[in-house]
């Protein structure tokens, strides 16, 4: 009898000290929390009609970027192509450019112009216009307000260019010259379209030639600039 009384009192001394832990645990406090909050999965509990808690998961809160490493570094000189600048404006005409210009209702006036040396084109009733500089909607105001003021009333035109002036070549290429424009292109497509390299060319650095409204600009590029119609583009010599 002495012997269950104290199993007994065993049991309800363990029991008790149980119920004491996980009160402290519940409450956040003891020396394993520090008097710290409640376990995060305990704050999202729902309670069944059965009176059954239920462990919901965290609600995990992140940031709204997250970082994948360090951020790549570009360097300036390495954002895109080399030609492909903000301040690249529309496509202005000049010599060599060849335009189609189409006039509603009158055949006569609708046909295939070309830009002359001079940047001007002879337009029939009208005369010689100033082309150069222009860009094709600015040109086709010009033709309408003519027309307007004399021969046409309300005339309807368009202005479409038919062919780019051409680009031209020289230096140490297999074949040097004038070759039609290619949307795009660069120097290096500028040499492939003149037969590639010589054996004594200079493959690093070019001199690009450029026109801009009647003034020459000369710059020293690398193969990757784009190249614009009208340009001449140089192929140095290596010298070792």
């Amino acid at each position: 009898m002495p012997a269950r009384i104290a199993l007994l009192c065993a049991v309800l001394a363990i029991g008790l000290s149980g119920c004491s832990i996980n009160r402290s645990l519940l409450e956040g406090e003891g020396p394993l929390f520090g008097n710290g909050p409640v376990l995060p999965f305990l704050e999202n509990v729902n309670v069944r009609s059965n009176s059954t808690p239920v462990a919901q998961p965290a609600i995990v809160h992140t940031q709204a970027h997250e970082s994948w490493g360090e951020p790549e570094v570009i360097p300036v000189g390495l954002t895109g192509p080399q030609a492909v600048a903000d301040t690249d404006g529309p496509y202005l005409l000049d010599s060599g450019d060849r335009l189609r210009i189409f006039v509603y209702g009158q055949p006569n006036l609708s046909r295939l112009y070309t830009v002359d040396h001079a940047g001007r084109i002879s337009v029939p009733l009208i005369g010689d216009i100033n082309a150069r500089g222009m860009t094709t909607y600015g040109l086709r105001s010009v033709i309408a307000n003519h027309l307007e003021a004399k021969y046409v009333r309300d005339p309807h035109v368009t202005v479409d260019i038919q062919q780019n002036r051409p680009f031209y070549i020289l230096g140490e290429v297999r074949n040097a010259g004038q070759y039609p424009y290619v949307s795009g292109m660069t120097i290096e497509t500028a040499v492939a379209i003149a037969g590639g390299y010589t054996e004594r060319a200079n493959d690093r650095i070019f001199r690009l030639s450029r026109r801009v409204n009647g003034f020459i600009e000369k710059i020293e590029a690398p193969s990757d600039y784009v190249v614009k119609p009208g340009d001449t583009v140089f192929v140095y010599e290596r010298f070792f």
